[in-house]
């Protein structure tokens, strides 16, 4: 009957739930294992359940996290009000609680202008970091340079953005720099929305500027507002979308005030939302649908397809307003979080070294192994100060992270998040946030890992340096803080290169042109002409330091060296006692060479006698500029010596004398460096690009030095005083180039010519000049040819000037 009774219920039970096959029959009792085996799966499952609660709880929050977060950079033509249009931005968002304008009046500046170069100019020149919230949403902000000397900013800073913001300018529309940013953005395929700003200024024209962006940036666009007025009677924005018109009051326009559509804008309002709903239907076929059936669009389906088509891509929404005038920004704020993607929406690839580079598509989220990118350097007080972009994981303060390039481990001794040239400490950051870190030694461009991966993100675009310097410091003394300088910009930034010419002995800036390298230059000048000082000091004493000032400019420091004893102090000595780190800038030496065009015979016999032994050598078989001398050869025919004076000093002092006697006979030309340069311009400026490759450039003076420098038109005709002028014949020469190839590659024209080198210093201005800032060149070395006779002459007259007067 007991064997009956367990069969049954053991039949039973598999019909019970699996929860309930944990407890025993009730007919027999389990024995002590037994009933601990079953506790012990009990623990297992409740723990795996909670465990697996806690995970998707956790995923569920970064989810939300990420989901509540924009990666955006605002990116324009130099003065299109990027960085005022960032100010409003971070005071709207509550971030500042003053607004600064570029060129103030109260000296202050914006506040992503952080160098004092930039707020003296009103330009950037760096690209700077902040973030702020929007209606609960996370936005961190890269403004970028507009300036094209600085397009490595903009490059690094759309590597590792997810979206970014086009400023176009209402009057000047698609400038040049416009065109060259949004090239980058579809390098690094960056969904984008347009602004059109600085509709208050007298003759805008935002209608104008989005037929440009259609016709010159090939955009598929449609704008999402109306403007209410223009010029001095604008007054606010109509939203296609929600149909609705907003007026921005209070003194900062910090009110924004919703009401009904004009009843005299109802028809344009009617024709520019259907015009829209058009734009976008080509290109989303879920609102195709609805408007080809005749369906009425709502907001919520307007809004969706616009997000679904500027994800992929395929659309750019227009916005519009004023910045400077305090209009537009809050509703372009909105669109960048309806519109833009978040960090989960962008597709982002590594490398896989271990598996020969294969091609891997990054999750993105926090679960995963750490993956960072670092895409900018600084030199702080600190330190270096490196900027990382979070693909995957999560980096924490105390972390051991992974550099795959240099295989280095390395301690995150300092984790900060950046608004502009402040930090905020903070703990941990996760997949999809911009961060620094401070203490960490590598190069742009490297990828770190948490070392169960390795994996390296793709590289930026670096553009070639286009113009070159001769740059050398002043004082022997300074050499050290010179080399510091040039060695820290150089590891800051990719297109700033640093080389010794092996013949002049020439240190050469090279950089992406005339303004890029006059700011390093004025950098050097500036950040490294103070020499800082320590000094040990009880507490009464430093007192007595900070109350004396007049000896020091600036106090930097106090650190507790034994506590309550001694503190160490450092200062910055004052103007009138600073070592200045100055440099010279001038024009690269090109490296001319020199050969002969004859023969020519020598018979020099070098004969000196004196008390003791002399010098006895003959030998029978010069240079014009001090250049080396190529291709020639020197048969030794014949030749004397004597039994008591010849020696090998006397025969190598024949043989220079022979050399410099046959040299000139031997009629001696100057072979100049040809350049293979390759030119690429719309083809508007063809015609006056070619006819600059023969044009004649302006008079030139040259100084005691032999540096060639250009006479400002203004003052052609005035006598100069100049230490050597040129005469009008030495400026009678043209840039020489032969075109031997042209070719059409779209709406641009490539044209490759062969110029000499000498004729180039200073292309990358002229062609900029003469394209409006849409030409740009490449050039390599090809040979070196026969100079023209009144070039050689001139040649000859310098290096003989420079000889006097040394």
């Amino acid at each position: 009957m007991a064997i009956a009774r367990r069969s049954v219920s053991y039949l039973l039970s598999s019909f019970r739930p699996f929860s309930l096959l944990l407890q025993p029959p009730l007919a027999d009792a389990p024995s002590p294992a037994a009933a601990a085996a079953m506790a012990s799966a009990r623990r297992a499952l409740s723990s795996a359940s909670a465990l697996r609660a806690r995970d998707e709880k956790d995923a569920a929050r970064w989810r939300e996290s990420m989901d509540r977060m924009r990666n955006i950079g605002i990116s324009a033509h130099i003065d299109s009000g990027k960085t005022t249009l960032t100010e409003r931005v971070l005071y709207y968002t509550g971030r500042i609680h003053e607004i600064h304008e570029v060129r103030g009046r109260d000296g202050v500046g914006a506040k992503m202008d952080s160098m004092d170069l930039e707020r003296e100019k009103g330009i950037t020149i760096q690209s700077a970091a902040t973030y702020c919230t929007w209606k609960g949403y996370q936005v961190n902000i890269i403004d970028t340079p507009g300036h094209v000397d600085f397009t490595i900013e903009v490059e690094r800073a759309l590597r590792v953005l997810d979206g970014a913001i086009l400023v176009l300018c209402s009057v000047g529309g698609v400038q040049s720099q416009s065109i060259t940013v949004d090239r980058q953005m579809r390098r690094y395929e960056i969904p984008r929305v347009a602004f059109i700003n600085k509709l208050d200024r007298m003759g805008a024209d935002p209608w104008k500027v989005l037929n440009q962006a259609r016709s010159k940036l090939r955009h598929h666009n449609a704008a999402v507002q109306v403007p209410i007025g223009l010029e001095e009677e604008f007054e606010g924005l109509v939203d296609l979308v929600e149909m609705k018109a907003f007026k921005f009051e209070g003194s900062s326009g910090q009110n924004v005030t919703a009401y009904d559509v004009p009843s005299n804008m109802a028809d344009l309002v009617t024709e520019k939302r259907r015009e829209l709903i058009e734009v976008v239907s080509e290109v989303d076929d879920q609102l195709a649908e609805a408007f080809l059936n005749d369906e009425p669009i709502t907001a919520n389906q307007l809004k969706a397809a616009i997000r679904r088509a500027t994800v992929a891509r395929k659309f750019i929404p227009v916005y519009m307003g004023s910045a400077f005038k305090n209009k537009g920004v809050q509703l372009l704020l909105d669109g960048v979080l309806d519109y833009l993607p978040c960090p989960l929406e962008v597709d982002n690839y590594a490398l896989d070294q271990s598996k020969s580079e294969e091609k891997v598509l990054l999750a993105g989220t926090p679960a995963e192994p750490l993956v960072a990118l670092a895409f900018k350097l600084e030199e702080g007080r600190f330190g270096q100060l490196t900027y990382l972009r979070i693909y995957d994981g999560v980096i924490r303060k105390g972390d051991f992270i992974y550099n795959v390039n240099t295989g280095k481990k390395i301690k995150v001794p300092r984790l900060v998040r950046m608004h502009s040239n402040e930090m905020e400490d903070i703990q941990e950051a996760h997949a999809g946030q911009i961060v620094a870190v401070f203490g960490v030694d590598c190069a742009s461009g490297d990828t770190f890992t948490d070392g169960t991966v390795k994996y390296t993100m793709t590289s930026m675009n670096v553009p070639e340096p286009v113009m070159s310097l001769a740059v050398s410091p002043i004082s022997k003394d300074s050499g050290g803080q010179f080399s510091k300088a040039l060695n820290r910009f150089q590891k800051e930034d990719p297109t700033f290169r640093v080389g010794l010419d092996p013949e002049s002995g020439q240190t050469i800036i090279s950089g992406m042109g005339e303004l890029h390298l006059d700011i390093y230059v004025e950098r050097i000048k500036r950040e490294y002409k103070s020499l800082k000082m320590r000094y040990y000091a009880t507490s009464n004493q430093a007192i007595g330091i900070l109350k004396n000032c007049s000896k020091w400019d600036e106090l930097v420091a106090f650190e507790i060296v034994k506590p309550s004893r001694w503190l160490e102090v450092y200062w910055i000595i004052s103007q009138n006692q600073r070592k200045k780190v100055d440099a010279k800038v001038g024009k690269p030496r090109v490296n001319f060479r020199e050969t002969i065009t004859q023969r020519a015979e020598f018979d020099y016999l070098h004969k000196k006698q004196s008390g003791g032994q002399g010098q006895y050598g003959r030998v029978c078989g010069g240079s014009l500029i001090g250049h080396p001398v190529e291709n020639i050869r020197i048969v030794l025919t014949d030749g004397a010596s004597h039994q008591v004076d010849s020696s090998e000093l006397a025969f190598k002092l024949a043989a220079i004398y022979a050399f410099r006697q046959c040299y000139t006979a031997a009629k001696p030309v100057i072979l100049e460096p040809v350049m293979k340069v390759e030119l690429k311009f719309p083809t508007e400026f063809q015609g006056t690009v070619t006819g600059d490759m023969n044009k004649k450039p302006p008079p030139h003076a040259m100084d005691r030095d032999g540096n060639v420098t250009p006479i400002p038109v203004s003052l052609v005709g005035i006598p100069l005083c100049h230490p050597w002028p040129m005469e009008d014949k030495e400026c009678e020469h043209k840039r020489k180039g032969i075109i031997v190839g042209n070719e059409q590659e779209g709406d641009d024209t490539i044209v490759v010519c062969h110029v000499p080198l000498n004729n180039m210093f200073g292309y990358a201005t002229a062609i900029r000049s003469v394209t409006q800032g849409k030409g740009e060149f490449t050039m390599e070395y090809l040979e070196h040819n026969i100079v023209s006779q009144d070039v050689q002459m001139q040649l000859v007259n310098s290096y003989k000037a420079a000889k006097g007067t040394e």
